[in-house]
């Protein structure tokens, strides 16, 4: 049976989906709309539009990034490797506003992390590599990307590397502080 675990960030959901294991490996479900809407998965009238899948060497770490007027939700999994993922609330008038939540994903664990949209989104990569695979609820859209710098001081967000790997547009991005109310996206909590 899947269980479904609620975090400290409104809408952000651990899941642990049912795994059936033989001797020949395993079988799971990684999205199903009927069980995962009971649980509001991808919720208010979303739907998924969009399956991404990256490859990442060990130490890299991508983020924190999300959509400015097309806020992508997220539901996150690994099929191979170990990452550690963040998501970070960055609307000013949230009562979570700056809290983060992380979670180990794995290939061994098999859980997800649902992302609604709104919130900055990052992960580490904890093991040689990781394949990471992501449904969005909107596509994307390079003209309308936003990030915050994943050390940002203000977040206090515990990566469990200290010197990541990071790409050169990652390392530029600004701090949550530094930018205006129209380079976040509209809260949707």
């Amino acid at each position: 049976m899947m269980k479904v675990i609620t975090t400290s960030l409104p809408g952000v959901l651990i899941i642990e989906p049912a795994v059936f294991e033989d001797p020949r490996g395993f079988f799971k479900e990684t999205f199903n709309l009927e069980r995962y809407s009971r649980h509001g998965i991808p919720g208010n009238g979303l739907s998924f539009v969009q399956d991404n899948h990256s490859r990442s060497k060990y130490g890299v770490l991508r983020g924190l990034h999300f959509q400015i007027k097309h806020p992508q939700g997220k539901l996150v999994s690994v099929a191979q490797g170990k990452v550690f993922d963040v998501a970070v609330d960055i609307c000013p008038s949230s009562p979570t506003f700056k809290k983060w939540v992380g979670v180990e994903l794995s290939d061994e664990n098999h859980r997800q992390l649902y992302i609604p949209p709104g919130y900055a989104h990052g992960f580490c990569v904890l093991s040689e590599s990781v394949d990471f695979q992501y449904k969005c609820t909107d596509y994307y859209y390079p003209d309308d990307e936003g990030g915050v710098l994943w050390n940002d001081e203000s977040l206090n967000i515990d990566w469990p590397i200290k010197k990541p790997l990071i790409s050169e547009k990652d390392s530029q991005l600004p701090r949550l502080h530094e930018l205006s109310f129209d380079e976040i996206p509209q809260c949707q909590q």
